[in-house]
């Protein structure tokens, strides 16, 4: 196997305690010489910026496109940067600059005493978001016009192109294909938003008509969030422009336990990739301990999986679970365990499911010097 080299933001806030402990994963991944990735740590984040002004420069963004397979963002944000500059820079920037069309972010319920619905099983949460991740009202187009006065005007401008929207429409029906779901639904606000939301639907018959095994349905999105807190069973695939996915994926988080337990991936084809666990950088709890780690452990298991480590991700999958079986958690999940702890008692889970699994491979992960 081909190394692998994965570069890593740890952040600010609880995003360096977490990616820490994501960090110990791959190590005891080296330990038991499961795959061949090499790894370097990038301190770029809030303290940087305050100490020289830099954010994330485009030659490092292009080092990432030219050196590297993935990038690993523990989290951005603090409050002595009140305007977020570099946490746009860092995420915006590589979102938009790598083209990362995809925003990924499968939604598991791994132990059902943690979904907030009545008699819900593991297997009534099961679904995917495939939220489109560089157009729409994110693209950063409009402005402000008598700014400061009672006339002050600002418009945000919502960006849909046929290409945008057909490639993120047709990686959701490939996923469904490739993972033999049965239902795509599109979220969308087609009824408010009507020239945006005509070229979804089209584009949207278009692509679903090249998958005719797989069954399509276009759902409002207020009526699809409602629907999801009911009926959560139903749903397979859902692909959404960036705002309506954003929103969707996080009211998703919360049925399988909370943005804790959510892991994402910004994904274009044949790049580098990125990912992230969803959760803020929380700088209140930096350093407390407190931090939850599994949002990050699990990212973590995207990420060997987009390297074609499929047996070393399901290996990490089924300690987390494990671990929430046993209530080896921190406090946000009903816990006692400090953010570290829970990284010692996934590393011996993990060790655990891999030797019992009879080991993947012999390939071996060294950090990078």
């Amino acid at each position: 196997m081909t190394s692998k080299k994965i570069a890593i933001i740890p952040g600010d806030g609880i995003g360096i305690d977490v990616t820490r402990e994501a960090v110990k994963v791959l190590q005891c991944l080296s330990d038991l010489k499961e795959i061949n990735v090499t790894w370097r740590e990038f301190d770029y984040g809030a303290e940087k910026y305050l100490a020289s002004g830099i954010t994330l420069p485009d030659e490092e963004i292009e080092n990432f496109r030219t050196n590297y397979d993935a990038i690993f963002v523990g989290a951005v944000g603090d409050p002595r940067v009140p305007d977020m500059t570099h946490a746009r820079d860092i995420l915006l920037g590589m979102r938009f600059k790598l083209d990362l069309y995809i925003n990924y972010r499968p939604v598991r319920l791994m132990d059902e005493r943690l979904c907030p619905l009545k008699n819900k099983k593991v297997e009534d949460v099961q679904f995917t978001v495939f939220r489109e991740n560089t157009e729409g009202l994110y693209a950063g187009t409009g402005g402000i016009l008598k700014k400061g006065t009672p006339d002050e005007v600002a418009i945000q401008t919502s960006i849909n192109t046929r290409k945008g929207v057909e490639r993120i429409i047709r990686a959701a029906f490939e996923y469904a294909r490739e993972r033999r779901r049965r239902l795509v639904t599109l979220g969308d606000k087609a009824n408010a938003m009507p020239h945006a939301g005509a070229l979804w639907r089209r584009a949207f018959a278009a692509v679903g008509s090249e998958f005719p095994e797989i069954e399509r349905n276009a759902v409002y999105a207020d009526a699809l969030a409602l629907d999801l807190v009911l009926h959560p069973a139903k749903y397979d695939v859902i692909v959404a422009p960036n705002l309506f996915g954003d929103i969707l994926s996080d009211l998703a988080a919360a049925l399988v336990g909370g943005l804790g337990l959510a892991p994402s991936a910004s994904l274009h084809p044949g790049r580098a990739a990125l990912f992230e666990p969803v959760h803020g950088s929380a700088p209140d709890l930096a350093g407390t301990g407190r931090a939850n780690p599994l949002a990050a452990i699990l990212t973590a298991a995207l990420l060997l999986e987009h390297l074609g480590a499929g047996g070393a991700a399901r290996g990490v999958e089924r300690a987390v679970a494990g671990a929430l079986a046993r209530g080896a958690t921190t406090p946000d999940l009903g816990g006692t365990l400090s953010c570290a702890e829970v990284g010692d008692v996934i590393a011996a889970e993990l060790a655990d499911c891999m030797q019992q699994a009879g080991a993947v491979g012999g390939d071996g992960i060294q950090r990078e010097a």
